[in-house]
């Protein structure tokens, strides 16, 4: 089904059948990603006396509890209170959920130990384009993203001065492919998170960052429509499935 779609002032054209998932589902059937040292996410059903939800013990309906956390074991995208003392609600927050996004992929600069994304990359990827999000992939871009287990592996993380470009950029989402956008161990400053909702100025309540995310290597650079779609959770983070569309010339 091609959908045509007026946005500041341009049309494009998107084919809405066949959209491009770039999220990753909890599934408790094979190893689950994880990070930030806590135990992996459970599905179990609710059992109450002689009675267990579950079809298949003898239940009408499979009934199942669902033990996680948004940060820990799934895509998710989060709001600026994620990191202060007054509480936000990216269900509140989050009020549109489509916007033209740019793809880019990133090789990893390296220093005494760390890989980073730095401010120069992001403004080669990104040039003079004007984008509402950006959703950056990076290499190696291997499938065991998505069931990595990142706790105490300093993973990739993106410099304060690049979370600083992308704001003055005019980036509003921004959805990269690792557990954080900042430093796995970097006593609590979260640099980056800070610099992008900048939160020594005027918050930036309606921006968001969505991480744990995988591109698959069939989605070439460029420029998508994003839907991103969360779950509604009256909390700093929820779950969510961000999805891709190509534009049609």
């Amino acid at each position: 089904m091609i959908a045509e779609i007026k946005y500041n002032s341009k049309k494009y054209k998107i084919d809405l059948s066949k959209p491009l998932d770039i999220s990753i589902p909890i599934d408790i059937a094979k190893q689950n990603v994880n990070a930030w040292y806590i135990d992996d996410p459970k599905i179990f059903p609710v059992s109450d006396g002689n009675w267990t939800g579950s079809v298949a013990q003898g239940a009408d309906v499979n009934f199942n509890n669902i033990h996680f956390n948004p940060h820990s074991h799934i895509t998710h995208t989060e709001c600026v209170g994620h990191i202060t003392e007054k509480a936000h609600s990216v269900n509140k927050n989050l009020d549109q959920f489509f916007f033209l996004a740019e793809v880019i992929t990133v090789v990893p600069e390296y220093l005494e130990g760390d890989a980073f994304i730095s401010k120069k990359q992001l403004q080669f990827a990104l040039g003079n384009k004007k984008r509402d999000a950006i959703i950056i992939r990076t290499l190696p871009n291997l499938e065991e993203k998505k069931s990595k287990r990142y706790s105490n592996t300093n993973p990739t993380y993106l410099l304060e001065e690049g979370a600083v470009f992308l704001r003055e950029k005019g980036i509003k989402h921004l959805l990269i492919d690792l557990p954080s956008v900042d430093k796995e161990k970097d006593e609590g400053k979260l640099l980056a998170h800070n610099a992008f909702w900048n939160t020594q100025n005027e918050l930036r309540l309606d921006a968001t960052i969505t991480e744990f995310i995988y591109v698959g290597n069939t989605i070439e650079d460029g420029t998508y429509f994003l839907n991103l779609m969360i779950a509604p959770f009256e909390n700093d983070a929820s779950p969510s499935k961000p999805i891709l569309y190509r534009l049609i010339e």
